[in-house]
């Protein structure tokens, strides 16, 4: 479906050097955001305790984060579990406190503002199970990223799936350098929002990779440039369509979500502009700059061979 139609080729691929140097810059930033100030692991991670408890009446969650900051936890995770009417917190560990003190703590102050409150249960999350989903997590990003790497390699063509996974760690990387450099938390629900970014930047990939392949097959006397500078043109209508409607939804969730949903949003709005931008520049002008070319594409049949001047000629996938 097409709202509208570009009828002339918009020269993307002219700018292609100056903008892939900025995402590198980008890139470098990132990386040396997440070297030197790191991620703020949340309690999955890091450890911690884990407390549960039950009002007789809907909770207000904006009460209970300003109980817990009173006695010292600003950074926690408050969220409803199940009904309004029970809150889950998360918090992190504290030297020389252990997890029944914790709770005990929290339980008092909680029932010095209504005392109706009543525990219902009290976990602790060792370092050891964090390691284990930070080890978990950097897995499923690694083999996420070698199917994708194959898929396309069967798909098209190699240099489009070295072009592909640049763009996508492109993609990867920045999120993780907003998170490190502002220092927002890093849950499970933005590791989550970070795969799905991956998935969702290759969708845009193959897309114009598709496209690319058809109009290398279609018109024979364009010139590489020329060839992606149409296929991305082509396809603007189903960009702006697809990711303005997808923005749209995941703005609504960050503005509307609350606290539980903010940041697994935020890494998405992050992930879902710069997937679009990698998609357009960083992945087409990494496979132009490997030499990606029409022969990479289509095989030639006998008769392009016998007479390569005919327009009539066709090629064949």
């Amino acid at each position: 479906m097409e709202f509208f139609r570009v009828k002339k080729d918009i020269p993307f691929m002219r700018h292609a050097v100056l903008l892939n140097a900025i995402s590198l810059t980008l890139f470098a930033l990132a990386v040396f955001f997440l070297v030197t100030r790191g991620l703020n692991l949340s309690v999955e991670f890091t450890g911690g305790t884990v407390v549960e408890v039950t009002y007789q009446q809907p909770a207000d969650l904006e009460q209970v984060r300003s109980t817990l900051a009173g006695i010292g936890y600003t950074e926690v995770t408050v969220q409803y579990f199940g009904t309004t009417r029970d809150v889950l917190m998360r918090l992190p560990p504290l030297p020389g406190v252990g997890s029944g003190e914790q709770s005990q703590a929290v339980l008092e102050a909680l029932r010095a503002h209504d005392p109706t409150v009543e525990l219902r249960r009290t976990e602790f999350v060792g370092p050891q199970v964090g390691q284990e989903l930070v080890t978990d997590g950097i897995l499923a990003l690694l083999f996420v990223i070698i199917g994708i790497t194959v898929y396309l390699a069967f798909r098209f063509e190699w240099k489009f799936s070295i072009a592909a996974i640049v763009a996508n760690l492109h993609d990867v990387v920045i999120i993780l350098g907003f998170f490190a450099f502002f220092q927002w938390e890093f849950s499970l629900a933005v590791l989550a929002a970070t795969l799905a970014v991956l998935g969702y930047s290759v969708n845009e990939s193959v897309v114009i990779f598709d496209r690319i392949r058809e109009t290398f097959k279609r018109q024979r006397k364009m010139s590489t440039q020329e060839v992606i500078d149409h296929a991305i043109t082509s396809t603007m209508s189903r960009t702006i369509i697809t990711h303005g409607t997808t923005e749209a939804m995941v703005i609504s969730m960050l503005l509307f979500g609350g606290p539980v949903l903010h940041y697994f949003a935020l890494a998405l709005t992050i992930g879902i502009l710069f997937g679009i931008y990698s998609s357009i520049f960083v992945a087409t002008g990494v496979a132009m700059a490997l030499g990606i070319k029409r022969e990479d594409l289509i095989k030639a049949t006998p008769q392009m061979v016998e007479n390569p001047d005919d327009p009539n000629a066709g090629a064949q996938i």
